[in-house]
Formats: C-alpha cells, structure tokens, sequence
C-alpha cells in the first residue's frame, strides 16, 4: 500500500506541475496587452510600459512562470491586478463556500443514488422502470435551469427560501441552511440519476455472477448476499462514480454560484474572466487542481482497500 501510495503521489505531482505550466502559458499568451486591459483603452503608451515592467510581464515567459512557480511552492499566489487583494485571501474567503456547496451536495446526491440504484437493481419491475425514466429527465436538465424553476417557485412565489445570498454556517445553522438549499437541489438532481444508474448497473453485473448464484444456493438470504458480497464488490465503480461526480459539481457549481448570488470560487473565476484579472484566475485554476488531484488520489486509495488487485494496476 505504501509503495502504492507512493507512486500515485509522485503521479499526481507531475501532473500538477504540467497543469499549471500548460495554463500559465495559455492564460498568459492569450492574454493579449495585460498592461492595456489594466489601465483601459485611455491610457498612454509611456503607462503601459511603466506598467509593464513593474509586473515583470516584459521578462521571457519562462522566467516569469518558474519565479510564479516558486512564490506558489511557499504559498503565494501572487496579487490581484484590478483590487491589489493577495489572491490567496480571496481564495481563502471563498472556498469555504464553494466546498460547502459541493460537498452536501455530493453527500446527498451519494445516499440517495445508491438507495435508488440498490433498490432498482433488487427490486427491478416498476421501481426499475420508473428510476431510469426520472434518470433521464433529470438528465437532461441544465443544473441552472433547475435553479431558475427552484427559485421561481420556491423562492419568489411561495417564499419558503431565500432567492440569493449566503449565510456562514458558523454565523447561523439554519441561515445556512435556508440558503444551500435551494442550490444544494439544483446541482443534486442531475448527479443523483447519473449516479443511480450507474450504481444499479454496478449492482446488476455483481448479481449475475456465479458465485452469487452458489451463495444462494448455500442458503444465504438475500440480504446477507446483498450486503456483504454484493455491494462490497460493486463498490470501486461506485466510488468511482462519486469521485466524477465530485469533479462535475466543480465545475457545475459555477454556474449554480452565478444565479443564486454565491460569494464562492465559480464566482470569483467568473468575474476575474471578465476582467482579465490573471494572478486570480491562476490561483482558482491552481486550487481547483489540488481539489481535484486530492479527490483522485483518496479514490484510488479507497478502490486498492475495497479490491486490493487494483494496486498492481
């Protein structure tokens, strides 16, 4: 396991290093005149060049990413253009929200698909049929379309929630509560199909082996098979499933920050775009990938403990 760890660990370095080298080179050369698009189309060329060379952009661009490399290595980020904020403060003020949102997100949408697909998979008949049709209609959904009915009913006609805005959990429980709702909702439904099924066609590959028809034929009920053969081995693809869907709501989630109002990453990536605030969008990108590479490497340790084969893949 270690040795596993290991590898996947230096594995998942490399590919952090290549991520950012890539991003930094496009946001950087796409970027057109940085200096212009700071001061405005007003500004006189003796301003951009003063400009220029005291954000070191005049500098060759490889030298300009290993010295952003080593000031990120210590933790710095660099400064924003447009607000002179450290970029690292406003990740830190808006992460808390973004991993909020998506983390109970995740959480519900996980309990509620394995019930789902579990449950159609056992049961299959009408449970079946009628799990795959809400699959896909709910599928089909846009996650902010979702958003817009959930405000449109639940927000503005009945007034049951909040329209916009977020409430810390730390200041208030059931503030809290009250605004992640109607969010939470939006970027649950689509994952909780896509996850159900997924579950369910795990669950019926593991229920057509040999071994469960010798199980039953021992005299095992159904449930002890169900829970401790069944699940066990249908579990990899299912936590792989979760780990994509962990993935997804990321990047869902901006979208979803956008109409309720979310002080959160989506929100912040979206707005430092429009400006072209660069250093911001780097951090964002940077601390996306970390999420990301973090939530890889827990599955791909979660799958070697269920089915240890998988360490000499």
């Amino acid at each position: 396991m270690a040795t596993f760890f290991l590898r996947r660990t230096i594995a998942a370095v490399v590919l952090l290093f290549a991520i950012t080298a890539l991003a930094y080179v496009l946001i950087y050369t796409a970027g057109g005149n940085i200096a212009r698009n700071i001061l405005g189309e007003l500004a006189t060329q003796e301003q951009i060049d003063a400009l220029t060379t005291e954000l070191g952009l005049d500098r060759p661009l490889v030298v300009q990413y290993v010295d952003w490399l080593r000031n990120a290595i210590t933790g710095d980020l660099g400064i924003s253009f447009f607000t002179g904020t450290p970029v690292v403060d406003s990740l830190a003020t808006r992460l808390p929200v973004s991993l909020s949102l998506v983390t109970l997100s995740i959480l519900v949408s996980t309990v509620i698909g394995v019930v789902l697909g579990v449950t159609a998979a056992v049961q299959r008949g009408w449970i079946d049929r009628g799990m795959q049709i809400f699959s896909v209609i709910a599928e089909s959904l846009p996650n902010f379309f979702v958003g817009l009915v959930l405000v449109s009913v639940f927000a503005i006609t009945l007034g049951l929630f909040p329209a916009t805005g977020y409430i810390p959990l730390q200041d208030s429980v059931s503030g809290w509560i009250s605004t992640i709702t109607l969010p939470v909702t939006a970027l649950v439904i689509g994952s909780i199909a896509s996850g159900a099924q997924q579950i369910r066609s795990a669950v019926l590959d593991v229920l057509k082996k040999d071994y469960v028809r010798t199980l039953r034929a021992r005299g095992l009920s159904e449930p002890v098979i169900l829970f401790q053969n069944v699940l066990r081995n249908a579990a990899p693809p299912a936590v792989t499933v979760v780990s994509l869907q962990f993935i997804g709501m990321l990047s869902g989630a901006v979208l979803i920050e956008r109409v309720f109002a979310l002080p959160g990453l989506g929100s912040l990536a979206v707005d430092a775009a429009i400006r072209g605030d660069i250093p911001v969008i780097m951090g964002v990108l940077v601390l996306t990938a970390i999420i990301v590479v973090i939530v890889n490497l827990l599955v791909d340790l979660a799958v070697t403990w269920i089915n240890p084969k998988a360490r000499v893949q």
